[in-house]
């Protein structure tokens, strides 16, 4: 099985790249232009493609040949990678949310509320809005402007 990185490794000289993605080396060029791919490049400025960008370059295919124009197709690229950062977060809180659970499980009844959570796993505005001094310090700031 390949894993990510393995995907991510620049293999293909942009001759291959093109002929595995089915498109002119110079197309390439100008998806590279127009930021649709971002192939490594060698300390003598030669383009690398991954298998990674190879399979961007057949997603861009197919929806060009659906009909979608670039702007369109920049548009759902986008919108992909944004997918997946929200689903990455997703996991994260979802394994959050198990490990917090695990924590509800394992305490005894009459335990006061703030054992439930560790400081290190509040966000860092909730330390800032902790620390009574640096608050009154911001505050009086506001007052005196």
């Amino acid at each position: 099985m390949v894993g990510a990185t393995d995907k991510n490794r620049p293999l293909y000289m942009i001759s291959v790249a093109a002929q595995l993605a089915g498109v002119h080396p110079q197309t390439l060029r100008a998806y590279e232009q127009k930021g649709l791919v971002t192939p490594q490049r060698t300390s003598g400025g030669t383009r690398m493609y991954s298998q990674a960008d190879i399979e961007r370059l057949e997603l861009i295919n197919q929806l060009t040949a659906e009909g979608i124009n670039l702007a369109g197709v920049m548009r759902i690229l986008d919108l992909e990678n944004r997918l997946e950062a929200c689903v990455d977060e997703l996991d994260n809180m979802h394994k959050r949310y198990r490990r917090l659970a695990g924590r509800v499980a394992e305490l005894e009844p009459n335990t006061p509320v703030n054992a439930l959570v560790r400081m290190s796993d509040l966000p860092p505005v909730f330390h800032w809005l902790t620390n009574t001094q640096a608050t009154m310090r911001f505050f009086a700031k506001d007052i005196r402007n």
